[in-house]
């Protein structure tokens, strides 16, 4: 199989309009092959889907959906926007902005995107990643090239915690929350964007909030 370079994931997302992991699957299902892979993206409308995302439209209408836990002590509040109030009522959209809640609820995401986490939050957890490769014998002596290809690998394991675009969706954990807003994209042919949510936990702290969305 042809290695997938960042450069190759960067030329599909530039070609297709795509986001990088789902240029990167792309790529890994059709052996490094671009036109191949920019054709499966067009097939199965992710392409298409991110170009509306990233078009530029104003999205001031949309829904606040809430969950409440049965025995009040957990809430989710979540935004999700979109252009006009005539998808805002579709149950494509409502459906999305339930589930998304219930998500919320269950996967307990810290932040929106990759990009929200803070970079002192990312060092922390490249140092503590680092040292238990250093302090394990099976890689304590590799190069640090290799140790710092292992730790990334590891830390796109750490997104997919805690950050809700990265996350599996709760009812169908072969695709992430990304991926599923692009098909609701696609479905009602206008742009969505999840704006921001807030998590509640009884005894917690503070709750976490996302920002703007892709």
């Amino acid at each position: 199989m042809a290695e997938i370079t960042a450069k190759m994931v960067k030329d599909l997302r530039e070609m297709s309009g795509a986001g990088p992991l789902d240029c990167k699957k792309a790529l890994e299902m059709h052996d490094g092959d671009m036109n191949k892979a920019a054709d499966w993206l067009r097939e199965k409308g992710i392409a298409k889907a991110t170009k509306k995302l990233n078009s530029g439209r104003t999205m001031n209408e949309g829904v606040i959906e809430s969950y409440l836990h049965f025995n009040a002590r957990l809430g989710v509040m979540v935004e999700v926007n979109c252009e006009t109030d005539f998808v805002a009522n579709t149950p494509a959209f409502r459906n999305f902005a339930k589930d998304l809640a219930l998500h919320i609820a269950n996967l307990a995401p810290q932040y929106l995107r990759r990009e929200d986490v803070p970079q002192e939050v990312i060092e922390h957890e490249k140092g503590i990643q680092l040292r238990m490769l250093q302090e394990d014998p099976k890689n304590a002596n590799k190069p640090a090239d290799i140790l710092e290809k292992i730790v990334q690998g590891r830390m796109d394991k750490f997104y997919s915690d805690i950050v809700l675009m990265e996350q599996a969706f709760l009812k169908d954990d072969s695709k992430t929350i990304a991926q599923l807003l692009q098909e609701v994209v696609a479905e009602v042919g206008e742009s969505i964007q999840i704006s921001r949510f807030a998590r509640f936990a009884l005894g917690e702290n503070a709750s976490h909030e996302g920002e703007s969305a892709e």
